[in-house]
């Protein structure tokens, strides 16, 4: 460490916390095999809270459920911010270069994450709304 900065990096796949401080904290996030759309089966959100991600590399897309019978497909672009509301669900799909920031309330990923099984409607709407990059 230099007097007065950190740096942190990840290069594995999943998800790890790096920086905490007072109520917030950055996580970096790298692929992993539930971001594989022939994976996805699994839908989450935070109740209490926000969740922001960063596209650093690769391509991806957010599934969104949009009013808890079908999902919106939404194409991330790096270095763009992307704010998902607290209650909304999402998942992530990508490649397998991409990777990700984080910000969050500290712990959210502890005591503010519901998941659950994506339903069969919203994976149609997924299937059908897919860049072809992603296939």
């Amino acid at each position: 460490m230099t007097d007065g900065l950190e740096m942190f990096e990840y290069s594995a796949q999943g998800y790890l916390p790096l920086v905490y401080s007072a109520g917030w904290m950055v996580a970096l996030l790298n692929y992993e095999p539930g971001m594989d759309f022939k994976n996805a089966s699994e839908i989450e959100r935070h109740k209490q809270t926000d969740e922001v991600f960063i596209l650093l590399k690769g391509k991806a897309v957010f599934c969104l459920a949009t009013d808890g019978h079908s999902l919106e497909v939404i194409e991330l672009l790096p270095g763009r911010i992307y704010n998902v509301l607290k209650g909304t669900w999402h998942t992530l799909l990508a490649t397998k270069d991409a990777a990700f920031a984080i910000v969050e309330n500290r712990d959210t990923d502890k005591f503010d994450t519901e998941i659950r099984p994506m339903k069969t409607g919203e994976r149609q709407d997924m299937l059908r709304q897919l860049p072809e990059w992603i296939k």
